[in-house]
Formats: C-alpha cells, structure tokens, sequence
C-alpha cells in the first residue's frame, strides 16, 4: 500500500495524463533520486539517438535506484523529465515511455525541453521523489 494520494482539481482539465498533486502523511520516509540516466552496467549510453529507447533504460534505471531505497514506482510523488531537444516530438517519445512505465500511478510531473544533459550522448533523465510507510 502506498503512502502517496494522487490529488485531481475539478478546477482544471482532466485532459492530462497526470494528477495536478500529491500528498503523503507527515510520518512518510522521503526519497530523493538523483537523476536516473540512459547508462548500462559498463557506464555506457544506451539507445544513442533514440528518445524512447533512453527512456526505457532510464525507467528501469530509476525503479532499481528506488528498490534499492525500499522504494518502488507507485511510491513516486513527483517527477521531473529532461529530454534533450526543443522538438516537442521528442519530448512525447520520453513522456510515453515513462507513462507506460508508471502504469495507472499517474504521479504529477514536469516534462522539460533542455539544451544537453550531463553524459556523451544522453538524451533523458529522469529523476523523481518518492515516500515510503
């Protein structure tokens, strides 16, 4: 059982693929994520070129780092996504893979168009606060 309340806002559209908010009781255990990165075992980028295909190895990235935190996805009650690109194309091939990957715990998060991220040839990130029991 998660400790995270999806809010939604009669106020605003339900047109949106993500609740406007979340909650979580004072006595939750809070985890931070640094940013979950398109790297393998070895340290390389996966998927060089490929939005979606960074995606995937970043959400796979960020469920072990938060398992690792005793932590799983459903836990998650804020993301931020990085995607390097000003297309907007882009930035919905890394959206609909991380959606797919949350499944109905539709978090309330940030999707951002930026102008590079940190390692050779990443084009996504993704990092995400989560709370425990």
């Amino acid at each position: 059982m998660s400790a995270v309340t999806l809010i939604r806002n009669e106020s605003l559209t339900e047109h949106v693929d993500y609740a406007y908010a979340a909650s979580a009781p004072a006595t939750a255990r809070v985890v931070w994520t640094a940013g979950a990165c398109p790297l393998d075992e070895n340290g390389a980028t996966v998927a060089v070129g490929d939005h979606a295909g960074q995606a995937e190895q970043v959400m796979r990235n960020l469920r072990t780092a938060l398992r690792g935190a005793g932590a799983d996805l459903t836990d998650i009650v804020r993301t931020t996504v990085y995607v390097a690109s000003s297309r907007q194309e882009d930035l919905v091939a890394a959206w609909d893979v991380v959606r797919a990957h949350m499944g109905d715990h539709d978090a309330p998060s940030t999707l951002l168009g930026v102008a590079a991220l940190g390692y050779d040839d990443q084009l996504v990130e993704v990092e995400a606060v989560a709370v425990t029991a």
